[in-house]
């Protein structure tokens, strides 16, 4: 049967858009071209006839949607409809005008009509070529569920060209047990957040297939209303007297004033010959060799375009978008070494403050003999005042005589970099604060909109990128290899710290920095107002710089002879465990083993093949290479089995936490005090866990057991200096909070207003029953429960945690979802927004992409739903705290005076430590009180939610005391 493949054009823009992140844009019209890269190339698969498609097709044709003042007949029923959509982003209008234009001059039909949306064109389009040509099939490339009730079998499916998947009336009926009319009763019972769409609050897609599947109609479903019962029932009931309205919101008009001429549609009398400069004033040269195939002759070689930044990306996609733009050659430091100089006179650098004051914007690096900032000795400031330059200015180098000297380059510098008013753009730029700081220069203009840290930028850009480095930025974005540090500092025993860089090496080294640091810049800052992360990055993760800086500058006392006490406490525990694994081996197999040998516990263990004797024949719950696996999660299993009459597994777990406690935590700990304070200067990252949260490292303090009272005498080494106390604050049931804000749900809504014990209030729900008949095991359920749902909580793993059967798991999860509606339909959201969009959104607009969201494996599409949930909440309570720590700051800090109004509102206050939801000051005992009442005020006022927000903070004079 031949087949027209019939495109949703306004879908196909956006889905290409936001599956190429990263900024392309045409070397000769300087337009932004990434969605029309992507959507080239969809149509360059469609016209190969790869995967499914299966050869040329029969015809293709695109519709859309055409607007105009007087909008669609929808928002003439319902002014409302589609009010909630968010603008569309700046850099996209002028791409869809670029691909339409293309399209019209191939020849490919573009069909819509005023008043009608693309959805209503093609169900036009469907409904009469079935009536006309009976022998079509008609292949729908879209996404879109509102398609899913054109469905027919052997003449209409809905295909995904990116995931070669076709949906048809049988697996659509497999899928959700509806057929293609009842889909039309299914959308109207769900409604849609995004069109705004009325629906019945608590129903999501799930619950509303079943409901329809389970009544046959959404008529027969409303006559029968009454009869339901629970808050369902009453929701229905709510929601009666809308779903009419959403009825013929979501049904499709098949009788919009449109055409389509299937000969005009053949690919045959595509001007294809039309393509070839168009993608050579793209700069897509990759789609050349495309075209020739197309053509089916060699044609003309295609013209080289000139390297380009913005089209030279290499930009991680996948799929459809695997072959993206790339320069054919790359460029190295050796072709611009000529556009970068030094300072090293004092007319030089008179002249060269002079520009830096009239400057709009410039980047900056710094050159050290250290990676530790605190311990760094500033060799060299590097700076670019525009793409293609840079400027050295050396401070420390073998030949220091023919340079100028640190006070005097400082002092010359100060007045710029220390001026708020003037924006900054630099790559980790929490460095080079430290490390001027440390020399006696604040480095300021962190908080000016138009501050960029490309670090930074390419985490919101993407932060499922594998590096943020600057090298590999420039590698990927640019095609350009920056100089290896190695090739100046050499490797191993024989490495030289930069101070004895030869200063013409140095010069070219240093000033590229600068200038790719400001070339990427020019490629970001355009890209993150465009996806809308523009606000995220000026009001918070920039500004968040000057705070981590504070926290690794300040760093935290630590008593190394309490490491010591605790180091000889544990060894004795270690050695008495020793003595308890050989007595229950000796008892248990008849022989003795060594507990550090994985090969020998495993042959007391499981009987392995190659052990000396017989173990205790346990069986294997995994494997890996060598044989069973005896990690620390197969000996938890085995010491939680209550059938196995052997301490081994339990008493094996417990010597492995206490020796690396031992060697990781108490030896490492007392290395990573510097001499100098007495204290220890952890590094804080914001560009390392893709939900958003800080981790920190050299030393990484969120690895302490918090919930132990081994890692609780830890915490009891750091202490606050004497006549100081510290004080830790968190939030009380932050991810809970932000479910109740973003779910909605009345009933956990309720708790939270009225302050009720949030997980006896939720037991007394899922099990119907009075508050004060709550049973400890009953709440310990819902606690487990309430903790878990953002993590995709299953029965299995419920069960597991609460020692009970699988089955009385399940009920208790099934029973969550029943008495709080709300959150399992947000839970649906949110994976029905990774579905459509790739990724999804925190709060403040932060992006985590779902990559395996439409995986076909089964278990790694599992995952990324799961990850789609927790993304969500767990994000956004990333972004809660660290606009707490931004404003407390701003309110605190001795190095924030330029953001506030007189001195620090308690003084002699230091930020210490974020260390997962924890915030930890220090400050004089005699003001504690005081600094605790205003960080817990300032924590509850950071985010305005639809229930209240509460902190917690206690004083003591070390971390292990605080409640």
């Amino acid at each position: 049967m031949p087949t027209l493949y019939l495109i949703d054009g306004y879908a196909q823009f956006f889905r290409a858009y936001h599956a190429i992140r990263t900024p392309l844009t045409s070397p000769v019209t300087k337009e932004p071209t990434n969605m029309t890269f992507g959507f080239i190339g969809m149509l360059f698969k469609l016209l190969r006839g790869e995967g499914k498609i299966g050869g040329a097709p029969a015809a293709v044709a695109v519709a859309i949607d055409v607007s105009d003042d007087r909008g669609t007949f929808r928002s003439s029923l319902y002014p409302e409809y589609k009010a909630n959509r968010p603008p569309i982003p700046e850099d996209l209008p002028v791409q869809i005008d670029r691909c339409l234009a293309t399209l019209r001059e191939l020849g490919v039909p573009i069909v819509g009509a005023a008043g009608f949306e693309a959805d209503d064109v093609i169900a036009t389009i469907v409904s009469r070529l079935r009536n006309t040509h009976p022998d079509w099939t008609i292949r729908i490339i879209s996404k879109d569920k509102d398609l899913k009730q054109l469905l027919d079998p052997g003449h209409v499916e809905l295909f995904d060209i990116h995931t070669d998947t076709v949906l048809d009336a049988d697996a659509l009926k497999a899928e959700t047990g509806l057929t293609p009319a009842q889909v039309i009763d299914m959308l109207a019972l769900m409604g849609d957040n995004v069109d705004n769409v009325p629906g019945v609050p608590g129903i999501g897609p799930k619950t509303a297939a079943q409901l329809i599947t389970q009544y046959g109609s959404l008529d027969a479903l409303l006559a029968d209303a009454d009869n339901i019962k629970g808050k369902r029932g009453e929701n229905i009931r709510g929601a009666a007297h809308a779903l009419p309205l959403s009825r013929e919101l979501v049904t499709l008009r098949h009788d919009a004033p449109v055409e389509l001429d299937l000969a005009v549609a053949s690919p045959d009398r595509l001007h294809l010959e039309r393509l070839g400069p168009i993608l050579r004033e793209l700069g897509f040269n990759r789609y050349q060799e495309d075209l020739k195939n197309l053509l089916g002759h060699g044609g003309p070689d295609p013209i080289p375009m000139p390297a380009s930044p913005a089209t030279s990306a290499l930009i991680p996609g996948g799929g459809l978008f695997d072959h993206l733009p790339q320069s054919s050659a790359p460029t190295t430091y050796a072709a611009h070494a000529a556009g970068y100089t030094a300072v090293t006179t004092h007319d030089q650098l008179a002249d060269l403050a002079a520009r830096l004051a009239a400057s709009p914007i410039f980047s900056i690096d710094t050159e050290t003999t250290s990676l530790s900032p605190r311990q760094a000795k500033l060799c060299g400031i590097s700076l670019s005042l525009a793409p293609g330059s840079g400027v050295y200015i050396p401070i420390r180098s073998p030949s220091p005589e023919t340079h100028l000297d640190e006070t005097t380059i400082l002092n010359a510098l100060r007045p710029i970099l220390e001026d708020p008013e003037r924006p900054k753009i630099g790559h980790n730029l929490k460095f080079d604060l430290l490390v001027l700081r440390n020399a006696g220069v604040e480095l300021r203009g962190l908080e000016h909109p138009e501050t960029c840290d490309t670090m930074i930028a390419s985490f919101l850009i993407d932060s499922g990128r594998s590096s943020h480095s600057m090298d590999a930025l420039a590698k990927a974005l640019l095609n350009y290899t920056t100089i290896p540090i190695s090739d100046l500092l050499g490797h191993g025993n024989s490495q030289r710290t930069f101070d004895d860089v030869p200063l013409a090496q140095a010069i070219t080294y240093a000033a590229e920095d600068a200038d790719i640091t400001f070339r990427l810049a020019e490629l970001m800052k355009p890209q993150l107002r465009a996806m809308g992360l523009h606000e995220l990055a000026s009001k918070l993760e920039t500004p968040l710089v000057a705070v981590l800086a504070e926290l690794e500058w300040n760093g935290i006392r630590v008593d190394p002879d309490e490491l010591d006490r605790q180091k000889v406490r544990l060894a004795d525990r270690i050695e008495e465990l020793k003595r308890e694994i050989q007595s229950a081996a000796i008892q248990n197999v008849g022989r003795s083993f060594d507990p550090d040998s994985p090969k020998q516990l495993a042959g007391v263990l499981f009987n392995s093949p190659d052990a000396d004797a017989p173990g205790l024949g346990l069986k294997p719950i995994k494997r890996n290479k060598t044989g069973p696996s005896t990690d620390a999660e197969v000996l938890e299993k085995l010491g939680e089995d209550d059938t196995i009459d052997s301490p081994l597994p339990r008493l094996i777990l417990e010597y492995r936490r206490l020796t690396k406690l031992v060697n990781t935590y108490l030896v490492a700990l007392k290395d990573a005090i510097l001499p100098e304070t007495g204290r220890i200067h952890a590094s804080f990252n914001q560009t390392v866990a893709v939900t958003g949260r800080l981790s920190s490292s050299d030393p990484n303090l969120q690895n302490i057991p918090i919930r132990t009272e081994i890692g609780r005498d830890i915490r009891r080494a750091f202490v606050a200096e004497p006549g100081n106390m510290l004080i830790t604050a968190d939030y009380s049931q932050i991810e809970l909070r932000l479910l109740a804000h973003l779910s909605r749900d009345p009933g956990l809504t309720q708790a939270f207003l009225e302050d009720q014990d949030i997980h006896t209030a939720v037991a007394a729900q899922i099990h119907n029953i009075h508050p004060k008949d709550v049973t400890k095991a009953q709440r310990s359920g819902a606690k487990m429960v309430n903790f878990g749902i953002v993590y995709g909580v299953t029965p299995f793993g419920l069960a597991r945690r609460l020692r009970i059967p699988t089955g009385e798991a399940a009920d208790i999860i099934t029973g969550y979802k029943k008495r709080f509606a709300g959150i399992t339909t947000f839970l649906e959201e949110c994976i029905d927004q990774a579905r459509r969009h790739g990724y999804v959104e925190t709060m403040l607009k932060r992006r985590r992409p779902i990559p395996d969201i439409d995986s076909s494996n089964p278990s790694r599409r599992a995952l990324a739903e799961r990850t789609a949930i927790n993304s969500v909440v767990q994000g956004s309570a990333a972004d809660l705290i660290k606009l707490a720590m931004v404003d407390l700051y701003a309110r605190l800090s001795p190095h924030a005076a330029h953001l506030r109004q007189g001195a620090p509102e308690v003084p002699g206050v230091r930020m210490l430590l974020q260390i997962h939801d924890e915030l930890v000051f220090e400050a004089p005992e005699t003001v504690a009180e005081q600094v605790r009442q205003t960080v817990v005020f300032r924590m509850e006022k950071a985010m305005t939610l639809t229930v209240p927000l509460k902190a917690d903070a206690s004083i003591s004079k070390d971390w292990g005391e605080a409640k």
